[in-house]
């Protein structure tokens, strides 16, 4: 998680209320991984490299060769080009996600997302939006990504009330609670056929 906290990080004195006092102080960079890797051997994760990246965290990430995000929702927040679209996908190192615990589930975002957002998420998918959250597995699942990754919640086509969290808020956070029987053997059968048709079965 923070993954740009292992290049740098802002160091605040324990006995300070304010981050006035605070330096950025260097990582531990490659040698933490090195050695985990001698103890461990080649760990199975996933780096968190999202956020405002410098060039030495960038570097990091591609020292480590630990797969990054590629998160869905924020390609198409906003007309330009970005490299969370799946067409700007230049390796399989990494995982797509439509979004995470911290974004608002698909079908909620694309509610309450700019309008010229959802244009071009109905242009770029060729959709009508009516089942949005699958459009966006269906894509996740197209991508070269080596995983593809999605909330429960888009499989249900749930809205912004089942939002796992909100970063930078205290309270209603984490309540979301899959019930049993929501899911059915309609939707099976469409994630098997999607799972299988872009040969990520077995």
């Amino acid at each position: 998680d923070h993954f740009r906290g292992f290049d740098s990080y802002y160091a605040i004195p324990g006995k300070d209320t304010t981050a006035r006092n605070g330096v950025w102080r260097n990582g531990p960079g490659m040698e933490l991984f090195r050695a985990v890797e001698e103890k461990l051997g080649k760990p199975d994760i996933i780096v968190e490299d999202l956020g405002f990246l410098t060039p030495s965290v960038l570097q990091l990430v591609a020292d480590s060769g630990y797969p990054g995000m590629k998160v869905l929702q924020f390609g198409f927040d906003g007309l330009g080009e970005s490299s969370f679209l799946p067409h700007q996908l230049d390796t399989r190192n990494c995982i797509c996600y439509t979004g995470t615990h911290d974004n608002d589930t698909t079908l909620g975002w694309y509610q309450h997302t700019a309008h010229q957002n959802q244009d071009k998420v109905r242009r770029y998918m060729n959709t009508d939006a009516s089942s949005i959250s699958w459009d966006f597995i269906r894509i996740c699942l197209g991508t070269i990504a080596r995983y593809a990754i999605f909330p429960v919640q888009d499989l249900l086509n749930q809205g912004s009330e089942h939002r796992m969290n909100t970063p930078g808020t205290a309270a209603g956070n984490w309540e979301y609670r899959f019930r049993a029987g929501l899911l059915n053997e309609g939707m099976a059968k469409g994630l098997r056929q999607m799972t299988e048709l872009f040969g990520r079965f077995g």
